[in-house]
């Protein structure tokens, strides 16, 4: 739908039979084939998703590079579920939507030619709640699993989705118009090339170990540096499988999906073509008609950068056992982010590892933490002893 002033979606209020419809699903598997996109774990898928995530690390994309690592074959990084099925544009018609926050652990490495299944399990929701940003809420709960061809998980996600009235949303958007940030954030050319000059300064640590005796308590992680970030970042992110909910589409195929699922897309009242509610994340249109300011990124972009940060930072021989975050405010295109991250404990966990406990946090250039989190990452021994990575390689590819 459009207007003179711009594109609208659909707009519900939370009701009784809305409530009933959500409770009768709980529990349910989800048909998610729509959404799927990389089931084979090939060289060129993951390059695809490394690059859309802005990954250098070559244990992803170096085959030599990979044979000599600790898991004996080029592997994939832990992420790259993200990129197979991520998420699923499910229930409350009418309301629109923000993914808030997610918990992953990691089991085992996703290896070249690996077949990745997933599988999602809707375990309910929370509220309705008031909201200082919309009318009212309600907070989906999901579970996500990963399986290989060998039947052994590789990882699980639970991630939650705020659903909101997008009318009082709006309404308030507007009211707020004088506290909003000025949008794209302006940069002078030396500032630019400051920012540039950082994020090619950084690195992964790669085969050099990390040792858990060789930090301690205290000790800050090294800056992982996004940004500014533009249009092709977050196609990039789309096109090495992340999250087009569902499955992005062309022409005739799109839009007899369309015409199936009207609340998967909006008329753009400059092209006049359907385009996929997904299109937030680059299209200026569906993102004010979402009640953002700007075009944002995606909440498992983000989660993606944390894990990056922290692979960067372990090295090839460590493992990151689990990480989670929370989504606050929008990031927007033109943004620009810095990843930190400081350790909070070192012990030794219920699976015998020696383990780190990292806080872990990503903020704008406007000094908001627009995702913290935290992290709990296996470090290798000087001992001699197996490293996390190498307790995980695959015995055939050992």
């Amino acid at each position: 739908m459009t207007t003179d002033t711009g594109a609208l979606m659909p707009q519900a209020e939370i009701d009784d039979a809305m409530l009933a419809s959500m409770r009768a699903k709980i529990g349910v598997q989800l048909r998610i084939d729509h959404s799927v996109n990389n089931d084979y774990a090939s060289r060129v898928a993951v390059a695809k998703f490394a690059g859309g995530v802005g990954d250098i690390n070559p244990l992803w994309t170096d085959a030599a590079y990979g044979k000599s690592s600790p898991f004996g074959a080029p592997v994939a990084p832990p992420s790259f579920v993200i990129g197979c099925f991520s998420g699923i544009q499910f229930g409350w018609p009418g309301l629109g939507s923000f993914h808030s926050e997610s918990e992953l652990t990691f089991d085992r490495p996703v290896y070249w030619a690996d077949e990745v299944n997933a599988a999602c399990v809707y375990d309910g929701f929370d509220g309705p709640s008031p909201s200082t940003f919309a009318g009212r809420t309600v907070t989906d709960h999901f579970t996500n699993t990963y399986t290989n061809q060998l039947g052994e998980r590789i990882a699980r996600i639970r991630w939650h989705v705020i659903n909101f009235e997008r009318g009082p949303a709006a309404t308030r958007r507007t009211a707020a118009n004088g506290s909003r940030p000025k949008l794209p954030h302006r940069w002078t050319a030396a500032e630019v090339a400051d920012i540039e000059a950082r994020v090619l300064a950084e690195s992964p640590r790669g085969a050099e170990p990390r040792y858990w005796e060789d930090v301690e308590v205290g000790d800050k992680l090294d800056v992982l540096t996004k940004g500014p970030i533009g249009l092709t970042d977050e196609i990039a992110f789309v096109a090495g499988g992340g999250t087009p909910i569902p499955r992005l589409k062309a022409h005739a195929a799109a839009l007899h999906d369309y015409r199936a699922h009207a609340a998967w897309a909006f008329r753009d009242p400059v092209t006049s073509a359907l385009e996929p509610i997904y299109s937030v994340h680059y299209n200026i249109q569906a993102a004010n008609a979402m009640s953002a300011e700007y075009m944002y990124d995606v909440g498992f972009q983000r989660q993606c950068w944390q894990v990056q940060h922290l692979t960067s930072w372990s090295g090839d021989d460590g493992w990151v056992k689990s990480c989670s975050a929370q989504y606050r405010k929008f990031v927007y295109v033109s943004d620009v982010i810095e990843l930190t991250g400081e350790i909070t404990d070192k012990t030794v966990d219920a699976d015998g590892e020696h383990v780190v406990h990292v806080r872990t946090a990503a903020r704008n250039q406007r000094g908001e933490t627009v995702m913290p989190g935290s992290a709990i990452v296996a470090l290798p021994m000087r001992d001699g002893s197996p490293s996390p990575a190498a307790r995980r390689a695959r015995k055939a590819n050992a």
